[in-house]
């Protein structure tokens, strides 16, 4: 089967958790604040800003508490997001009110962001659809303007620029996720932005139980009594460690190399289905904005799209959509009214197999099946 999503993990990955296994410290040190900084360095942010966490969900869990979220708020969010996004505003008691995506970028206008706002609205929770930044410089210019917070998802956005500022970094918080099917891989894990420095200490504080010093060796240098509890936070554990962090420095210098060859990917895609009669390709980027390529999607015809994907599983290529949209999920209670642009592309829309490890055979094959299928079933549907 062509995997849509595929890590890429060598013998420099094997070194590095050799390294750690020879150091004997697994857990939270060094090899951490090491990864911390060099993040930071790729976000072009300062190091004790950046916080490495056990996974992108937790980061967004940890950033509700700190916005101090509750039932008196509403958070706007686009209904095509991943569901970790609506349960952590859920969860607070917060509501989440969902506004409409761009049916061509997947990703929410200013327009659309400033329509959802309403007299509750304490912050926006915004996705950066398949690594597109979108909107988000309006959409951080509206949010100042009116006094609101931005979350930035950019699970999928590692390597996404805005004029050479990193998507993550518009806003006051961003997260990050480098889960198996990211483009940066550490197995499970995350990055949290804190753009304010008072509140990236309370986060570090919140990710270790709330205890103001992580580390007994070092409290051991300035007292007599190095065992004892400063707790500061209610806090919990969803701090990272060397073991992944080292995979995830080594995944951080070959980062370059694995967005280009997703760039390549994505064009080779366009030149082998741009005359597919039906097919509708991703748009391409305005100026100034820089992708991470981690999605590749197609739109067609409705009636066709779960024929035609069923029709790519059957022939060993496998396709997905990402996110079946929030505003339809009961557990967030709410109605969100017509979301015309979320209707269209998530009955549309087809993600492709795109990962650095793809070889351009597959690439071909992929291509050659797509067409060979939405000619079948678009012929079907003609009569």
């Amino acid at each position: 089967m062509i995997n849509v999503f595929q890590p890429s993990l060598g013998a420099e990955e094997l070194e590095a958790v050799q390294e750690v296994f020879e150091s004997n410290w697994l857990g939270h040190g060094p090899r951490t604040r090491d990864f911390e900084a060099r993040f930071a360095e790729h976000l072009g942010v300062e190091p004790e800003h950046a916080i490495f966490i056990n996974a992108a969900t937790a980061g967004l869990f940890l950033a509700t508490e700190l916005l101090g979220l509750g039932p008196a708020d509403d958070v706007v969010l686009p209904s095509v997001s991943f569901v970790a996004a609506g349960n952590a505003v859920a969860a607070t008691g917060a509501r989440p009110v969902f506004c409409d995506v761009d049916p061509r970028t997947l990703n929410p206008t200013v327009e659309h962001v400033e329509r959802a706002l309403t007299p509750r609205t304490k912050a926006v929770l915004l996705l950066h659809y398949g690594g597109l930044p979108g909107d988000v410089a309006a959409i951080a210019d509206l949010c100042r303007a009116r006094g609101i917070r931005l979350v930035e998802d950019a699970a999928c956005a590692v390597a996404s620029t805005v004029d050479g500022k990193a998507c993550g970094t518009f806003g006051d918080l961003g997260v990050w996720s480098f889960d198996s099917m990211k483009v940066l891989v550490t197995g499970d894990g995350g990055m949290l932005y804190v753009r304010d420095a008072e509140l990236a200490r309370r986060a570090r504080r919140l990710a270790y139980y709330g205890i103001e010093q992580v580390s007994g060796f070092a409290a051991a240098k300035v007292t007599d009594r190095w065992w004892e509890l400063n707790v500061k936070d209610f806090g919990r554990r969803v701090i990272g460690n060397d073991l992944t962090a080292a995979i995830g420095a080594v995944q951080l210098r070959r980062l370059p190399s694995f967005v280009e060859r997703r760039r390549e990917i994505s064009r080779r895609y366009n030149e082998l289905l741009a005359d597919v009669e039906g097919v509708r390709l991703p748009p391409a980027l305005p100026a100034g904005h820089v992708g991470t390529h981690y999605f590749y999607w197609v739109q067609m015809d409705p009636a066709i799209r779960d024929r035609v994907a069923g029709d790519l599983r059957d022939r060993g290529v496998y396709t997905t959509f990402r996110y079946p949209p929030l505003h339809k999920v009961p557990a967030y209670g709410g109605d969100a009214g017509e979301l015309p642009g979320t209707e269209a592309a998530s009955e549309s829309t087809l993600l492709l197999p795109l990962h650095q490890g793809l070889p351009d055979a597959d690439v071909q094959t992929v291509a050659d099946e797509l067409r060979k299928a939405i000619e079948q079933r678009a012929g079907e549907a003609r009569g």
